[in-house]
């Protein structure tokens, strides 16, 4: 028998056993951040019309949450907060009894086990909607750093376990640093967005966090997609401010970045498997044209083969059922 020169490869895919033992990359639960929006107000589990699944819950809503979360093995959320009033300083995300802060006291109690990661922004509690102070229609980056030192602190003080600043402003992971170790949080890590993009993928989230821009967009903040090396600029910024886990949002259409973070710094990298990215997954798995579970784990896969050791997903509840299964 002639003897061929080709390579054998199929012979580690022969099955099902065969293809688990070589597998290069796994999902886990232990990989997964579940984002909640907790907001004022009794007796709200309202549905996200834009993303099914996905609700706004008050606080008498949050136990029976956090428990099926705990019970599920995810070991981490993080909290975006939804006030009754909104001002123009977003006074609401500072204030002592702010909807995060008294979330984040109630999630200890009921599971104290459980990390909380709070988003750091004014974007939700702000009436213009933007993440900053605001003179004329300019978001002003200096006087803005005041304001999101102040909330880390605060949400620190109400038992957060990780801040994660989202605002974009230069400086911030410095100013926010500084802040939270002079107020004796030297322990509180920081989960910087540091490469966040100016993304169409965030209209989802717009309407959860009801956060829309009232006026412009937040192009003169968030980075432009055409942008790679930018982004190592501004991680490489986050890590010598003092930032311990690097955020790349959006996650599934910026791979390629979360591939270049991972490989040029040494701290945790977080894909953000964002909202946009979960509404498309789930209307078409609503109409039947994709089978849902296995999209899911195959995009999160991704994002891990990408260089993602955590992924901040909607999907986290679902993809732990299923890998429970």
């Amino acid at each position: 028998m002639k003897k061929t020169n080709f390579k054998r490869h199929r012979r580690l895919r022969t099955s099902h056993a065969m293809r688990s033992l070589v597998r290069e990359t796994n999902v886990t639960v232990d990989d997964l951040m579940y984002p909640l929006f907790v907001m004022e107000g009794k007796n709200i589990k309202r549905e996200v019309p834009s993303m099914q699944g996905v609700y706004q819950l008050s606080l008498d809503h949050l136990a029976a949450e956090i428990k099926e979360i705990v019970d599920l093995g995810i070991h981490a959320v993080m909290l975006f907060g939804i006030p009754k009033e909104k001002d123009a300083e977003g006074t609401g995300a500072y204030k002592d009894e702010g909807i995060i802060q008294q979330a984040t006291k109630l999630i200890k109690k009921v599971a104290p086990e459980l990390l909380v990661i709070a988003d750091t922004c004014l974007c939700e509690y702000t009436s213009h909607g933007h993440c900053g102070v605001i003179e004329g229609e300019e978001v002003k980056n200096d006087p803005s750093l005041a304001l999101l030192a102040e909330t880390a602190v605060s949400q620190a003080k109400a038992g957060v376990d990780i801040i994660a600043p989202s605002n974009m402003m230069d400086g911030f992971v410095m100013t926010i640093r500084q802040a939270l170790d002079e107020a004796g949080f030297e322990h509180i890590p920081i989960m910087s967005y540091a490469v966040k993009y100016a993304s169409a993928f965030y209209g989802p989230f717009r309407d959860a966090a009801d956060s829309t821009p009232s006026f412009g967009d937040r192009k003169t903040y968030q980075m432009d997609p055409a942008n790679r090396l930018e982004a190592l600029r501004e991680a490489e910024s986050d890590v010598e401010e003092g930032a311990d886990f690097l955020i790349v949002k959006p996650a599934l259409a910026y791979l390629d970045i979360v591939r270049d973070v991972k490989n040029t710094f040494d701290v945790p990298i977080v894909a953000y498997n964002v909202s946009g990215e979960y509404a498309m997954v789930k209307a078409a798995a609503q109409n039947g044209w994709i089978d849902e579970e296995a999209v899911v784990m195959e995009k999160l896969t991704a994002m891990k083969r990408a260089g993602a050791d955590i992924v901040l997903t909607y999907f986290a509840k679902d993809v732990a059922k299923w890998l429970h299964q």
